[in-house]
């Protein structure tokens, strides 16, 4: 996903990132280079050099540092990047199990029902097109059950709420 502008709004301290699909907060206490009265933002802007997928920002005593849209959407927590993730995760697990399973990749395509293309982009980790049904089917043509396990919302820290 591309930023399309950066805002830093210290009155709030956060920097607003703008895409697509809205605007974004990221708070400026989960920056490993935290701006303060002392060493205020000299600059912001998003990186073309990451292709508009970063931004990079410089205080005023030269240290600079640089923030993936990723780590703006999953403080977020964006629902169509937390899809993404899991599919991500699910895809490397499954490569292993394939790699380790020992089936020729025409058995496990004849087993899903599918050609070897179709297959091919299930293992494909840059395919987010991809449904759960089919990797939940391809992990049971491994022999591999999945279990979905759900935990609580993290509480905000005290460093979280004083960002807010």
């Amino acid at each position: 996903m591309k930023i399309r502008s950066i805002k830093a709004n210290n009155h709030k301290k956060v920097f607003e990132v703008r895409t697509y699909k809205g605007v974004y907060e990221y708070p400026y206490a989960k920056l490993d280079l935290r701006p303060a009265n002392a060493n205020p933002l000299a600059n912001f802007y998003v990186d073309d050099e990451l292709g508009g997928e970063a931004f990079t920002y410089t205080l005023t005593s030269g240290d600079e540092d640089t923030i993936h849209i990723d780590r703006v959407l999953e403080h977020n927590r964006d629902p169509a990047y937390t899809r993404d993730l899991l599919l991500y995760k699910l895809t490397v697990e499954a490569k292993k199990r394939v790699d380790e399973s020992g089936l020729s990749v025409r058995s496990i395509s004849k087993m899903l029902g599918t050609s070897p293309t179709q297959y091919y982009r299930l293992l494909d980790e840059d395919n987010y097109r991809k449904s759960m049904d089919q990797m939940v089917n391809l992990f049971a043509v491994l022999g591999c059950s999945i279990d979905l396990s759900i935990s609580e919302p993290k509480k905000h820290s005290n460093e979280d709420a004083l960002a807010a």
